[in-house]
């Protein structure tokens, strides 16, 4: 998992030897149990998560109702708006499946920064290409219709109709469990034509 990590960061900015021996020094390794709650809707937190292995995903709580709005996956960053805001969170994440992650905290990130600055240069890469994706998800979001939006994930993350329940993934969708399965349907009408 460790090598993960590294490969990662690696992306963005090269470790020294001195660095990665720092990161390990860090209490950040986490493993957690399938069906546990990492934040819950009002709950402060000044954790971010990466995955480095299992999924998690964001909900909200609507009238008694879960409404998924999106899964995070191996290599997919999860921060917050309750960790920049330090208000209450509005959501859940919980985890999916049994994950591994990588989780941070705004004072480990200050004394990671003090003692390697080049780190802040990461992390505001990291956070711009972050919000960039998240605009391009909800404008997709927001322009299609379900049958699109089912597409998409068949072409850009397959892997998550067979790890997610399928009741978040049609509330993921914007739909009922029912109406998924309907359009489940249809789609393979259309390819086996």
């Amino acid at each position: 998992m460790i090598d993960i990590l590294f490969d990662f960061i690696s992306r963005y900015v090269s470790l020294s030897k001195e660095e990665k021996k720092f990161i390990l020094s860090l209490d950040i390794f986490r493993t957690v149990k399938k069906g546990t709650i990492l934040l819950k809707e009002g709950q402060l937190s000044k954790e971010s998560y990466l995955v480095l292995k299992g999924c998690i995903r964001t909900y909200y709580n609507v009238d008694g109702e879960e409404k998924t709005t999106n899964f995070f996956t191996e290599l997919e960053v999860l921060i917050p708006p309750c960790v920049s805001s330090k208000t209450p969170s509005k959501y859940f994440v919980a985890c999916v499946e049994d994950t591994m992650l990588a989780v941070s905290n705004s004072d480990l990130e200050a004394k990671l920064f003090k003692k390697f600055p080049k780190f802040e240069s990461f992390s505001r890469i990291l956070s711009e290409e972050l919000l960039t994706q998240q605009q391009i998800n909800f404008d997709e979001f927001k322009t299609s219709s379900p049958e699109q939006r089912y597409q998409d994930l068949l072409e850009k993350r397959p892997d998550l109709i067979q790890r997610v329940p399928q009741h978040q993934l049609a509330s993921f969708l914007g739909i009922i469990p029912p109406s998924l399965s309907r359009l489940r349907a249809r789609i393979m009408v259309k390819t086996k034509d």
